[in-house]
Parts: structure tokens; C-alpha cells; sequence
């Protein structure tokens, strides 16, 4: 392990720990100690993980958007192309989106469908204002109008209706998709939280040693930081984190 510093210490008061802050490793390479490129090391690997399961999660989600689209979107002519995530969520929990409007005159009348995913949410519309679901008050009463709103604002309208009828496959791949989207996003937060926590550290180990460096008291790697998760395909890594005798 190299021991000299390369700069005086009188610039590594603060430096060094700052330096290591914004890209680890380099606070302990300025003060001349080899496990500075420990951290740097680290800070590659989880950098390169992140950004590849960044990649997968984004292709994945391409995948289901595009089979969302063009297959189970396709027959109702679309003109806008995507929404919110909990949308595509219950479209892999719901064959059909069922009818926003079954009546095909003024007036406004929700789906009875209830394996439909707007008959779902008129269900429970009915469930939360209505005294007995399956008994409907007169259109003009106050919890029939709330049911009425709550149904509104929670369907999904004419332009995001969908149907996997006669689409078994794709709809099994549209989940698929879904869920390896998920877990790809999930794998790089892990890693951006690890990189976090290899800065963190990073930094306070130069502080650390710069501050037994002054004192003359040596200094040792027994303090260890494990982060689950983090590595290859699930693996964990493990920080070392300098610190006295």
C-alpha cells in the first residue's frame, strides 16, 4: 500500500473528503493509498450496472407499451399513444376495459360488467355510495351523482379503451414484459442507492484517515458496510471502511 502523499497536507483538509465525495477513491489516491482504487473500482461496476438495467427496464417497458398499442388498443383507433404506469398495470389484471358509456343515447350509463375493468370500478362506485350495490337509487339522487363522479374519475375513458379477446399470448407477454420492466427498474435503484452509499463512504474514509493521519495513529480496514442486493444478478457487495486499531 503506497503511504506517501502526493500532496502536501496542508490542501488535504478538506479536500481529500470532497474529492472523494464526488467520485470515490479519489481523496485516498490523492493522499497516496492504493485502496483508493477499491472505491473507484466500485463506483465503475455499479455505474455500468445501473446504466444497463436502466436500458433493460426502458426496453421492457417499449415492449408492453408496443404490445399494448397494437394489439389490445388497436380496434378502439387510438390517437394518444401512452399514460400513466398503474394504467398498464390493469391492463395485465383485466382482459377488457369494458365500455366507458353503455347507452348509446344522452344519457350516461356505466358498465355492469364487473370482469371488466370499468364494470370493476362501477362496482365499487356503487359499493361505496350506494346502500345496497345491487339497488340503484333514482339517477337524480345525491349518492347515485357521487357514485356517478367517482366512476368519472376513475374509468378509463374512450380513448384508452382496450380488449385481449382472441389475444392470449400476447397478453401472457404483455405481462411478462411488465414485470421484467419492474424488476429491471427496481435493480437499478438498488445500484444508484449503492453508489450513493460507496460516495458516503468513500468520503468518510478520507476524512477519517487524514484526521489519524494528523494524530500519527495508524489505521486499519475492519469496518465493513454490506449492501444485499447490489451485485451480479442479485449478489451482495461489501464496502471496507478505514478506521484505527
Amino acid at each position: 500500500m503506497g503511504t506517501a502523499a502526493l500532496v502536501p497536507d496542508r490542501h488535504a483538509g478538506w479536500v481529500r473528503p470532497l474529492a472523494s465525495a464526488v467520485l470515490p477513491g479519489s481523496g485516498q489516491l490523492i493522499a497516496g493509498k492504493d485502496r483508493g482504487a477499491l472505491y473507484l473500482v466500485t463506483e465503475v461496476f455499479l455505474g455500468a450496472r445501473f446504466l444497463a438495467k436502466q436500458r433493460e427496464g426502458q426496453r421492457q417497458a417499449d415492449e408492453f407499451r408496443s404490445l399494448a398499442l397494437l394489439v389490445a388498443r388497436r380496434k378502439f383507433a387510438p390517437t394518444a399513444r401512452d399514460t400513466s404506469f398503474g394504467y398498464f398495470e390493469e391492463m395485465a389484471s383485466f382482459i377488457e376495459s369494458g365500455d366507458f358509456d353503455t347507452d348509446p343515447g344522452p344519457a350516461f350509463v356505466p358498465p355492469r360488467d364487473e370482469f371488466s375493468f370499468n364494470g370493476h370500478i362501477w362496482r365499487l362506485a356503487r359499493e361505496t355510495f350506494f346502500q345496497k350495490p345491487d339497488s340503484f337509487p333514482n339517477p337524480d339522487a345525491e349518492e347515485y351523482q357521487r357514485a356517478l363522479e367517482f366512476y368519472r374519475n376513475r374509468a378509463v375513458g374512450p380513448n384508452f379503451l382496450w380488449s385481449w379477446r382472441g389475444a392470449a399470448l400476447e397478453h401472457d407477454l404483455f405481462r411478462q414484459s411488465i414485470r421484467a420492466s419492474d424488476r429491471a427498474f427496481q435493480a437499478a435503484t438498488q445500484h444508484l442507492g449503492a453508489m450513493l452509499a460507496n460516495h458516503l463512504l468513500s468520503a468518510v474514509d478520507a476524512f477519517v484517515s487524514q484526521r489519524l493521519a494528523q494524530t500519527g495513529r495508524p489505521v486499519s480496514f475492519h469496518s465493513l458496510l454490506h449492501v444485499p442486493g447490489t451485485g451480479p444478478e442479485g449478489t451482495s457487495l461489501i464496502f471496507i471502511l478505514a478506521a484505527p486499531f
